[in-house]
């Protein structure tokens, strides 16, 4: 699931970010959202948000966990 709309987005959710300074390689960074920071409902980049361990970066997958 892709993480451009922030209704999808919540703390404690398992998500692989792209961080500002990994955009050029694609690297993911996984982690759990700690804080949502995009305000807007919708972003076609990825909502941004602040992991546990502090890195910021844009939604790229929402990880089900099921």
């Amino acid at each position: 699931m892709k993480g451009q709309y922030r209704k999808d987005i919540h703390p404690d959710l398992l998500v692989d970010i792209i961080c500002k300074e990994d955009q050029r390689s694609g690297e993911l960074t996984r982690g759990v959202v700690k804080d949502i920071l995009t305000n807007a409902p919708f972003h076609p980049h990825g909502i941004k948000v602040r992991l546990e361990t502090g890195e910021v970066g844009r939604v790229a997958d929402i990880i089900d966990e099921d």
